[in-house]
């Protein structure tokens, strides 16, 4: 059996894990960026498309593989396109939509009773300072931080003038939330029926962390498009209420978007000063943040005492599904 992904966001990490598993390993590849993937010697086979349909006739023509989404797959590719994939996908493939969709992500927050920032569905409701999202895995491009309903109408203009989003319904409006950005990673594994904790990292992002270094008499416009990433440790004390959320979002995704959540996902939050934790977007599929976890984090070292990144997980997931008859569970 093979697994495969598509060559972005974390394809290596994906694809390194699936070899130490002992699998074969397989990318589909933007012919731009062949080269570079040819580098690396656990890569088994490469597949080369020159347009997003190619891609996806490349994937469905891999026989006994297990294709593993990532955050880049539906930026890349297209959600239609997407819907198209044939083969085995580890993971939910109905929460694609969701993911793609800001309203329907928040709506599967607070159906967890998770908190949540305010929401303004309209400009004209705004009352406090708030940041404008686009649909999406973008990175945070496009996003801003508005003072006052007419910076959030003038900034909404902005996007549709330069094509950003279609429509002002595909923005969503949240309150900034003031307080430490911590992106909590986790795993749902159908064969333990457990939640791990798997890592926890923070967004460097490059204008406004650029920012913080200038001096304050220097105005620029904050923006939020995502460069890197830097890892954390929460102190434990935070760590029971949000595996509570964790734990609370998995049962709510598996009544509303059966069969619910497989694998890694993310509760994406800040950390008040009160030590509350607000989850502002959730991503149900590996995040870049746990490329920094290459050899494990300090919490998948206490699950399996071995360097266990989480591309390594999914595979070890895999893996065990298949030797007990269970590989139906994983994937969709």
């Amino acid at each position: 059996m093979s697994i495969i992904t598509l060559a972005s966001h974390s394809s290596l990490q994906i694809l390194h894990g699936a070899k130490k598993e002992g699998f074969q390993t397989e990318i589909v590849v933007d012919k731009k960026r062949q080269s570079f993937y040819k580098r690396f010697p656990f890569i088994d086979k490469f597949h080369v498309y020159s347009n997003e349909d190619e891609a996806v006739s490349l994937i469905n023509n891999i026989q006994d593989s297990i294709f593993i989404p990532h955050g880049s797959l539906i930026e890349y590719i297209g959600m239609e396109r997407v819907s198209k994939i044939r083969i085995p996908i580890f993971g939910n493939r109905s929460l694609f939509p969701w993911e793609s969709n800001q309203e329907k992500k928040m709506k599967l927050l607070e159906l967890s009773k998770i908190k949540t920032p305010t929401r303004f569905s309209d400009p004209e409701e705004v009352d406090r300072t708030v940041i404008v999202k686009l649909p999406g895995a973008k990175g945070g491009k496009g996003y801003f931080v508005a003072r006052s309903k007419g910076e959030v109408k003038d900034g909404i203009r902005r996007l549709l003038d330069k094509g950003m989003v279609n429509d002002q319904r595909e923005i969503i409006i949240q309150e900034y939330v003031i307080g430490i950005p911590m992106y909590f990673q986790f795993f749902y594994s159908p064969i333990f029926r457990r939640v791990e904790l798997t890592g926890i990292d923070i967004r460097y992002e490059t204008n406004i962390d650029g920012l913080k270094r200038l001096p304050s008499w220097i105005s620029q416009e904050p923006s939020f498009v995502v460069a890197g990433n830097i890892p954390a440790v929460a102190r434990e004390s935070l760590l029971p209420a949000v595996f509570d959320y964790a734990e609370s979002f998995v049962a709510t995704t598996r009544e509303v978007v059966p069969p619910g959540i497989i694998g890694p996902f993310c509760l994406e939050s800040i950390v008040t000063e009160n030590l509350d934790v607000i989850v502002f977007e959730f991503s149900g599929r590996i995040v870049a943040g746990t490329n920094l976890y290459i050899d494990g984090s300090p919490y998948s070292w206490l699950y399996w005492d071995e360097p266990m990144s989480v591309g390594r997980r999914i595979s070890r997931e895999i893996k065990l599904a298949k030797e007990n008859n269970r590989t139906s569970e994983v994937t969709t």
